[in-house]
């Protein structure tokens, strides 16, 4: 089964929102936070689709950071019935393509300290933990990663 990404569109708003609140519940991004970030004009958005259905997405923003541009990555959700198929690592990967070929230094992004599964695949792709975040998933802790684009 092949992986299409490609560009998100705002016509795509209601499937991503429900991706996002599948994958984030009471934590989820709300609609009308995931219509902004998707026409941010500093704003990357990718789609992950399997047989033309949306099956997941990533949104980053790329930023001035000590007079360097920074990618940021703000959500990456993958529907549940098709995780642990490559999906996130492939969006994360095209993700960096394109912040690269913007000039892009590093790339950050955070996840729940108990996202053992997250945790993994960003250590496996080079993101190093750069601290722990005190309850910024409300009553959970998140772990702040970061990576050198190169």
């Amino acid at each position: 089964m092949s992986i299409v990404i490609e560009d998100a569109s705002i016509k795509q708003l209601d499937e991503l929102y429900k991706i996002e609140t599948e994958c984030f519940k009471k934590e989820a991004f709300s609609r009308q936070h995931i219509a902004n970030l998707l026409t941010d004009y500093n704003g990357i958005s990718l789609v992950a689709k399997m047989n033309d259905k949306i099956v997941g997405f990533i949104i980053g923003i790329i930023h001035m950071e000590r007079n360097t541009l920074a990618g940021h990555i703000l959500t990456i959700d993958v529907s549940p019935p098709y995780r642990r198929k490559g999906i996130a690592q492939r969006l994360l990967k095209k993700i960096e393509e394109i912040f690269k070929e913007k000039g892009v230094k590093s790339c950050r992004l955070e996840v729940r300290e108990d996202n053992v599964a997250a945790l993994r695949l960003y250590q496996k792709l080079g993101y190093k933990k750069i601290a722990k975040l005190e309850y910024y998933y409300g009553d959970a802790h998140g772990i702040y990663l970061r990576k050198i684009l190169s």
